[in-house]
């Protein structure tokens, strides 16, 4: 018996298949191989083809199919996980209407702002846990005001990862979670937010049908399962955002546990069993993927938009040609603990909720063209990344939150020992490195949906630590760099 695990990111789509009762992740495989495109037809914009996502999807399942050599009838239910924040619009005909407008695009910012100002400050952040922000909603609103012919035609939106669940299934649903990402899940009423529904002026019969996270969602239709290779039948019994299912892909359910990501965003998200919030909203606020009215998980997250896209950048700008990340890491190590100096605050990559959804921009300070090289910029950048999501956690510290061991996978910058321990020096936090991914994690999320395994310990049994990173001995030169760069940060 096995289980098909998706993960949509704007970068790629990324599908494994885990063998149930081992654990093993027998194949997994992505595309496309070079970074997806995203559409940015003005500055603060990003925009993406759906259907390219589903195409992206139907190569990722043929090569796993192919090098797995599974029967398709073993696999026994399929799970999603998706770039959060995201939205689709579809008419009756579930035709898409636009490009999906994606999680890093800034346009919904001043309409979000707007919203907490008026609807007001209290009642958004007791309501829904944060300011309606740059979120799914305050996208929808820019459409509505904008594009007033296209918004008539809507008849349904969706999050990246129900259209691909309706692609699949031909059913057209979401979850706590998922309208927690668009802003409109009511903590206090546990239903969704009639109140800013209607401040923005959207009938309720916008959104799809509100189902768990953990359930049969629907089944794979005929042309689906023709499509990509599967059958007709196999349900669909997971769907998260990427964040929340990265958590649960490091088995991270519980309160005071913590999970981190850093590929093209960086991301701490740690569970508090209680309904907080920052009053500033500088960190998100979203139900975790086993929330209950009953025993709240709600999954606090800092993110950074601006992470594995500046190491990207600096790689293609300033390291030497056709350096590989690996001799880049040993480049960066040349230069010691806080980099001369050189600091970077990485802001580079649209508005930044930890700053209060100001775009600033990314930054170099205090360089010396008589001391530094590459190898200094190389470094200071991994530590900036660093520093942004530090700054992050000490505003989930005032929420109650405290961060003393962290679980992250064997992927994008957690590659990097100078990043790894930096972070673990700087925060004087354990960091536990475990083999998986969002893909190999929605698999495993399948299988708790469709009651293969009865509890999340049962699903993650399997869960095979890599290697533990304890924090420097001596923390002092983190700390200080640390300081520098908060320094430059509140000058901004």
């Amino acid at each position: 018996m096995y289980l098909l695990g998706y993960d949509v990111g704007s970068s790629s789509v990324k599908a494994a298949i885990v063998n149930a009762q081992t654990g093993e992740c027998v194949a997994s495989d992505f595309y496309p191989k070079s970074e997806a495109p995203i559409k940015a037809h003005k500055a603060g914009w990003a925009e993406q083809s759906p259907e390219n996502w589903w195409q992206y999807l139907k190569e990722a399942t043929h090569a796993v199919m192919n090098k797995s050599k599974i029967d398709p009838k073993e696999i026994a239910a399929v799970g999603i996980s998706y770039q959060m924040h995201g939205l689709v619009a579809i008419d009756k005909e579930c035709r898409v209407l636009r490009d999906a407008i994606i999680w890093c695009d800034s346009r919904g910012v001043p309409y979000g702002d707007k919203a907490f100002e008026e609807v007001g400050n209290e009642k958004c952040l007791s309501r829904l846990l944060n300011s309606p922000g740059n979120f799914t909603a305050s996208k929808l609103k820019w459409v509505k005001d904008n594009e007033p012919e296209l918004f008539e035609k809507i008849w349904k939106v969706m999050l990246p990862g129900d259209y691909i669940a309706m692609r699949l299934t031909g059913e057209i649903c979401t979850n706590p979670e998922g309208l927690s990402e668009y802003m409109l899940w009511d903590f206090q009423e546990n239903k969704a937010a009639d109140f800013l529904l209607e401040y923005f002026g959207f009938d309720n019969s916008i959104l799809p049908e509100i189902t768990t996270t953990f359930s049969e969602q629907g089944r794979l239709t005929k042309m689906a399962a023709e499509e990509l290779g599967l059958v007709e039948g196999t349900p669909v019994t997971y769907r998260a955002g990427d964040q929340p299912n990265n958590a649960l892909s490091l088995n991270v359910f519980n309160p005071g546990e913590v999970a981190s990501t850093a590929g093209t965003s960086g991301v701490v998200y740690g569970i508090n069993g209680n309904i907080a919030y920052d009053p500033q909203s500088r960190v998100n606020n979203f139900a975790h993927v086993n929330h209950t009215a009953e025993a709240p998980r709600i999954g606090v997250m800092t993110c950074i938009n601006g992470t594995g896209i500046l190491n990207s950048w600096i790689k293609r700008n300033i390291a030497p040609e056709g350096i590989s990340y690996e001799e880049m890491n040993e480049m960066a190590a040349q230069a010691p603990v806080g980099s001369l100096g050189v600091t970077v605050l990485p802001f580079g990559n649209g508005a930044e909720r930890v700053l209060q959804n100001r775009e600033t921009g990314c930054s170099f300070h205090g360089i010396n063209f008589n001391i530094h090289n590459r190898s200094h910029l190389l470094r200071a950048a991994q530590e900036g990344i660093v520093f942004s999501l530090y700054y992050g956690m000490e505003i989930m510290k005032d929420m109650g939150l405290e961060v003393n061991r962290i679980h992250a996978g064997h992927a994008n910058m957690f590659l990097s020992d100078i990043f790894r321990t930096t972070l673990a020096s700087v925060s004087g936090a354990v960091i536990d490195i475990f083999d998986t991914d969002g893909a190999v994690g929605a698999a495993r999320g399948a299988g708790i949906g469709a009651g293969i395994y009865k509890t999340p310990a049962e699903a993650f049994r399997t869960l095979r630590k890599i290697m533990t990173v304890e924090p420097a001995a001596d923390r002092t030169p983190y700390l200080e760099a640390y300081a520098r760069w908060k320094a430059f940060l509140l000058k901004e």
